[in-house]
């Protein structure tokens, strides 16, 4: 089975004969030992450090059908290094901007993914309000806005229930996370620690769903909650509200409220808070955890990872557009 590989330190990763080879650099910019990746066992690269490449490596990494995502200092998604297109499919293209630019179509999908979203946040919301959390009043409102869901007749009216509902969703972090305190949703930059973690997961996120869009026949910029827009996967966005709640948070009360990750893992920099790398790590390892987490499939009635079921996602998108099955968002039901 392949891996993920996370790069933390600055380096230089080139070919090796039909291998890997990283050569990470210290804070002094000394080399140190060198480490080898069996490329048959690579699935994706993470890169949170500079990362010295040449083309003869994007070129090896393209053949092997290996995409990697950059990151910078500040935990910011940079962007991804996907290989050539292999699963090209004009029909699909087609039938995705047809559905995209009819907009009734396009509104009935965005209701779709919403409601899974939705869904998915009320059963985090519930599992804490049944070991005391006191969620109740929070849980109550998502419920009236998701209520609301499907009367929208505009993807403008159904962004502002999606604000709201998050809004209310973040309110029980508050509830739900013992020691560090959210203060509300502070994007670009992130203000306190709830806030970093919660950006670097959702980017984490967005990068899976970005992967697993690339392993199917779906165009990752063409979307239908999100506005397409100028260089952004924006379809990569509308699966992650899905699996935001699976994915990322509930790591995020993990991490906190077992106090895995503390004070000492994140520090101030330029009027914003982020993960310093021993941080990042304790969190990077329990959402890889996360994702190879498995549960029994309700219809395939098999085993099936987290991270196997955005890609299903995907192929549950798919045969919607070319009329084969209507699209059910996942949601879950544990």
């Amino acid at each position: 089975m392949k891996k993920t590989y996370y790069l933390f330190n600055p380096g230089r990763l080139s070919r090796k004969d039909n291998t890997l080879q990283f050569v990470a650099f210290n804070e002094e910019g000394i080399e140190q030992q060198t480490r080898y990746l069996p490329v048959e066992q690579v699935g994706e690269i993470y890169a949170f450090g500079a990362l010295d490449a040449n083309s003869a490596l994007y070129n090896f990494l393209g053949q092997q059908q290996i995409p990697v995502h950059f990151f910078d200092y500040f935990e910011n998604y940079m962007g991804s290094f996907m290989p050539r297109e292999a699963l090209l499919s004009g029909r699909m293209t087609i039938a995705q901007v047809k559905m995209q630019q009819n907009k009734a179509k396009r509104q009935e999908v965005a209701r779709l993914i919403l409601q899974g979203a939705a869904h998915n946040m009320l059963k985090n919301l519930r599992y804490y309000n049944s070991r005391g959390k006191d969620l109740e009043p929070i849980i109550a409102t998502i419920e009236k806005y998701a209520a609301c869901i499907s009367e929208t007749i505009a993807i403008d009216e159904l962004m502002g229930i999606e604000g709201n509902i998050r809004k209310m969703y973040y309110e029980g972090f508050e509830l739900i996370i013992n020691d560090f305190s959210m203060e509300g949703r502070s994007y670009r930059p992130p203000k306190n620690e709830v806030n970093s973690l919660i950006s670097f997961g959702n980017m984490m996120c967005y990068s899976q769903c970005l992967r697993a869009i690339h392993q199917t026949q779906l165009n990752p910029t063409i979307s239908f909650l999100h506005e397409p827009g100028e260089r952004r996967f924006s379809l990569s966005l509308d699966i992650a509200e899905i699996f935001k709640p699976l994915l990322v948070d509930r790591v995020i009360f993990k991490v906190m409220n077992k106090k895995e990750i503390q004070q000492q893992h994140f520090e101030e920099a330029i009027n914003r808070v982020v993960l310093k790398p021993e941080g990042r790590k304790i969190f990077v390892q329990s959402f890889e955890e996360r994702l190879q987490e498995t549960i029994k499939h309700r219809s395939l009635n098999r085993s099936v990872s987290y991270k196997h079921l955005i890609r299903l996602e995907c192929y549950k998108l798919q045969k919607h557009m070319l009329g084969i099955e209507q699209y059910k968002p996942f949601k879950m039901w544990w």
